[in-house]
């Protein structure tokens, strides 16, 4: 995408240009796409009635195939895109071709709402992450490059990209100039593309389009992996450099952990996310206890903006759950400084027992794009089995 384009321009008109190429589910795919849906219903206990035409050996008559597909339709109203994210990340049932199944059956619907838009716009993301190689370099994954990816889906596509499309690079740019988790999430960045997807209305849909969104979400995930990474190694040195100094716990309320939080538990739990972020994209990765976490260690060492904010008493960061909250508020009332300097043996195993990191995530739909949100009826965090 080397054209330029007016700030703030949108989408044109429909252009005409060659659809999408579908094709009508067999009955493998459908029975296919049925263990899919009954496996993700048990999983996040969401009520579906059996269908039976499905079960039965061989049942793929015109009148079964309807009632399937009335089956699967009604299975796409239950079942959310953050559903799919939090399953495909953290499940090993489906390979790249039960995602290439769901494509299809997604693509080739006529009535298309948001939610669908965004179901199509996770998947393909998800199938382009499987198939290429890790050591793809950014600056290789150019259009041509993940059309070609996505070749079994979408067939072959006109690569001559749309003024309007240019906005994703701007996004882009942007991201990549990011020094912070934070500053990513708070800086308006993830604002622009969710309007560029919203405002390509029927045009999100042009091969091209498809191509290029695709490109934009592989991308701003590995921006994501990147800044979490730094900011977990800038939490580890600052641990350290505390530790140097003969602290050994620090205020982190404001992570919705407790106020005299052992650094040595931090440091065991920022090693298990280090892990947990090997797989680059798992499910329910808690960002804004990340960046949280990190302006209290900054906090800890006197640094930042901070530093200042901690010093205000009973200081509860906007996302707290509100169990998380409650615990926060209580531990106010007994705070002692940001800083705690070493102490006896004793007393430190005993602080040590009675601060138990919380296990509440409560990431804000706001705060993170679609691709990171965390799923609002699983607010506890399980690393990835495979990690």
């Amino acid at each position: 995408m080397t054209q330029s384009q007016p700030s703030g321009s949108q989408p044109s008109s429909p252009q005409p240009a060659e659809p999408v190429p579908h094709r009508a589910l067999d009955w493998s795919t459908i029975r296919r796409l049925h263990s899919i849906y009954a496996e993700l219903a048990r999983e996040f206990v969401i009520d579906a009635t059996a269908c039976p035409n499905i079960e039965q050996a061989d049942a793929s008559s015109p009148e079964s195939l309807e009632l399937a597909g009335q089956w699967l339709n009604g299975m796409d109203e239950k079942i959310q895109v953050y559903h799919l994210r939090q399953f495909l990340q953290t499940s090993s049932a489906v390979d790249s071709d039960g995602l290439v199944a769901m494509l299809h059956h997604f693509l080739a619907k006529t009535t298309r709402n948001d939610a669908v838009r965004d179901k199509i716009d996770f998947l393909l993301v998800q199938y382009f992450s499987q198939v290429a190689p890790t050591e793809l370099e950014d600056d290789s994954a150019d259009l041509a490059y993940v059309a070609h990816g996505l070749e079994p889906l979408l067939g072959e596509v006109d690569l001559k990209a749309p003024v309007w499309l240019n906005a994703l690079d701007r996004v882009l740019d942007s991201a990549r100039r990011c020094q912070s988790l934070d500053e990513l999430l708070h800086g308006g960045i993830l604002e622009q593309g969710r309007k560029a997807k919203a405002q390509a209305g029927e045009l999100f849909y042009l091969p091209i389009a498809l191509v290029a969104f695709t490109r934009f979400g592989y991308l701003m995930r590995r921006v994501f992996f990147r800044l979490m990474l730094a900011d977990l190694n800038a939490i580890l040195d600052g641990l350290t450099e505390l530790e140097e100094k003969g602290v050994e716990t620090i205020d982190c309320r404001r992570a919705q952990f407790s106020a005299q939080e052992p650094i040595i538990r931090l440091r065991m739990i920022c090693q298990s996310w280090k892990v947990m972020f090997q797989a680059e994209y798992s499910s329910g990765q808690p960002l804004r206890m990340l960046v949280d976490l990190r302006a209290s260690v900054n906090s800890a060492l006197g640094r930042g903006s901070a530093a200042e904010g901690d010093r205000k008493a009973g200081e509860v960061a906007p996302a707290v759950a509100p169990r998380a909250a409650a615990a926060a508020a209580g531990a106010s009332a007994t705070a002692s400084p940001s800083v705690t300097p070493s102490k006896p043996a004793k007393t430190r195993e005993a602080s040590g027992a009675a601060a138990k990191p919380k296990a509440e995530f409560a990431v804000s739909k706001a705060d993170a794009p679609a691709e990171f949100e965390i799923s609002p009826g699983s607010a506890e965090w399980k690393p990835d089995a495979e990690s």
